[in-house]
């Protein structure tokens, strides 16, 4: 009797032993493969999901959105100094240009120069031609007669018939005193110019360039009508 115990005990712990290696092997066939239906893979919630992302977003969308994220590191880890546009006037109004270099605007400088260097060119010629006419006029009305417009034509000079007369040298000093005035305030508001463009130059390098604020045109068609809607829209994300 004790025999017959024993071996059915030894052989019911057997039975455990070996069913107990079959499930082992069945979960993990079930966990190598995946589970097929009508001989098509079964995808998991992780697959299904990134699948349906690459559907939906296109490659070009993504490029987008990958350029925007650049932009928006971009204008977050720049740094805002509140104090670069007044420096940049005060560059540009110690010496024209130079406000325009520190907005690291080189391309400018030759444009700044070259409007201030022609209204002051401008200047110089109507001063001179001034002058000239003014000396003139002056030396007759002191009674002399040798100025370089009494005998233009080196014909002799003939008392009291000059080839230029006195009136003539009065509107001519006219002329050229409005002129040389109007060169002087057109490069006068140039050099205003060149202040005014650092100044404003250093504001709109720190203003925020992403989509989160965007003024863009907006165009919509009336599907009833065929009419197209012109306009602009305004948009700011928090």
């Amino acid at each position: 009797m004790f025999g017959k115990r024993i071996a059915i005990i030894f052989f019911l712990f057997f039975h455990l032993i070996i069913n107990a290696q079959e499930k082992e092997k069945d979960t993990t066939t079930t966990r190598r493969e995946p589970l097929k239906t009508d001989n098509k893979p079964v995808l998991t919630s992780q697959d299904s999901t990134s699948a349906d992302s690459v559907a939906v977003l296109s490659k070009r969308e993504l490029r987008k959105i990958r350029k925007q994220q650049e932009k928006d590191s971009i204008a977050r880890s720049k740094p805002i100094n509140p104090l670069s546009p007044a420096k940049a006037a005060f560059y540009s109004a110690i010496l024209p240009g130079l406000g325009q270099i520190y907005n690291k605007s080189y391309w400018k400088v030759p444009l700044v120069y070259g409007a201030i260097g022609t209204g002051m060119y401008f200047y110089i010629s109507n001063t001179n031609e001034y002058n000239r006419y003014r000396d003139a006029y002056k030396s007759r009305l002191a009674g002399f007669e040798n100025d370089e417009f009494y005998d233009i034509n080196n014909s002799g000079i003939v008392s009291g018939s000059p080839d230029v007369s006195d009136a003539a040298l009065r509107d001519a000093q006219e002329y050229y005193q409005r002129n040389r005035d109007l060169s002087l305030l057109i490069t006068i508001g140039l050099y205003a110019l060149n202040i005014i463009d650092a100044n404003v130059d250093a504001h709109l390098k720190q203003y925020n360039i992403s989509d989160e604020l965007t003024f863009k045109p907006y165009i919509q068609q009336n599907q009833n009508t065929a009419v197209t809607s012109y306009g602009l829209s305004l948009n700011f994300n928090f």
